[in-house]
């Protein structure tokens, strides 16, 4: 039996679906579509997808779907409809559990416990790389199934949302090699990363030969199954002063391997954007440098310069494309609707003529007012249904 793909939804996209698709392909277009708009607040996804209180923990899909359809999301690429689950109302709750990252007590990765720079070299060393060096051979045998499968689990979500509302790839589409800030904890990875630098390289090349070969069965994914040709990468390479490591370090060890691990994608003629946390203002020369064609998430209070970024071209000389959205951390949770308003007039303002969506910055934390809400959804209707002046 066949897999089911893209290619039997030709002419059947709806509006907010089809604008998507024209912006995705850097066609002119006055409207301006919605990029997913992931509330975390169960009381806002209970209010603007229309169901009663307590509605979204028994039926979270449901209420998830119903809430981006109703607030006329175009576009969505992370298809995360369970994840508020493990937030409440207000914040995170006392048992969730601590992580590398968020303050775990103790840090055990395959029986090892890693308390410290050596004991995150010993791992990669015993445990990490000989499962890396046989990833790439591992990926390629099973490569028809894979390629199906990523085919098949597109196809299943879109056919949930139905025509007028846009699934985009996203997980299993974005190889690269990266941080194990996640595995290790920041202090022992980042004491490691300075300790040890022919460690931690010989990490990214191992991550990228593996990445190689995952990203070329991804991008036959995408041609075969006729999937929107846009991919956001995401993965928090700075906090609010940079990058996390000194920009010459992945000058000389990360971007090397990056740019290898993506290629096969960009080879495709599939665009590639990059979620950015912090302020990254750094890396985005760079990463137009390898290629990518476009940005999403700006955290201006920490120095991204929207406006620059909208000026600058890939490096083959085009326009980038963009996610404009409101900010999460000060203008939605600590502004006025008036804010709201103008910081949306703003991003269509300073953004790209051609290849702009818009949304927020990223995720919604619990906390914002409702009101700031309402505005944000009517700000994006307006340009979504009646475009630029």
């Amino acid at each position: 039996m066949s897999t089911p793909t893209y290619h039997s939804f030709a002419g059947r996209w709806q509006t907010n679906a089809q604008l998507a698709l024209d912006t995705i392909a850097m066609k002119p277009t006055r409207k301006i579509p919605t990029w997913i708009l992931h509330d975390m607040q169960w009381s806002h996804l209970e209010t603007f997808s229309g169901n009663p209180p307590g509605s979204y923990e028994k039926h979270p899909v449901r209420v998830y779907r119903e809430c981006a359809l109703n607030t006329g999301v175009c576009f969505i690429d992370q298809w995360i409809p369970e994840n508020p689950l493990s937030i409440r109302d207000r914040g995170f709750v006392g048992e969730t559990p601590r992580k590398a990252t968020t303050g775990a007590e103790e840090i055990v990765r395959d029986g090892m416990i890693i308390d410290s720079p050596e004991a995150v070299v010993a791992h990669m060393e015993q445990i990490v790389f000989p499962k890396l060096e046989q990833a790439p051979q591992e990926i390629a045998v099973d490569a028809e199934r894979r390629v199906r499968e990523l085919i098949a689990n597109e196809v299943a979500v879109q056919q949930l949302f139905g025509m007028n509302m846009l699934k985009g790839p996203y997980g299993g589409f974005q190889a690269k090699p990266g941080l194990g800030y996640g595995t290790y904890g920041y202090a022992n990875y980042f004491m490691a990363y300075a300790l040890y630098p022919e460690v931690i390289e010989r990490s990214f090349k191992l991550q990228a030969d593996a990445a190689e070969v995952s990203n070329r069965l991804a991008a036959r994914a995408v041609i075969e199954g006729g999937l929107p040709r846009l991919i956001r990468l995401d993965h928090d390479m700075a906090d609010s002063r940079g990058t996390l490591v000194d920009v010459k370090t992945l000058d000389k060890m990360w971007l090397p391997h990056f740019a290898r691990a993506i290629k096969p994608l960009l080879d495709a003629g599939i665009r590639l954007i990059w979620h950015c946390d912090g302020n990254l203002m750094e890396m985005v020369p760079r990463l137009l440098e390898c290629g990518l064609g476009g940005f999403q998430g700006f955290q201006y209070e920490d120095g991204m310069d929207y406006e620059k970024i909208c000026r600058m071209k890939t490096r083959d000389g085009d326009d980038l494309f963009i996610i404009g959205g409101v900010s999460v951390t000060t203008t939605l949770p600590h502004g006025t609707p008036a804010d709201v308003r103008r910081q949306i007039d703003w991003l269509v303002e300073k953004g790209p003529k051609v290849g702009l969506m818009l949304g927020c910055s990223s995720s919604i934390a619990p906390g914002v007012p409702l009101e700031n809400m309402t505005t944000l959804i009517e700000g994006l209707q307006h340009y979504r249904e009646n475009g630029r002046d």
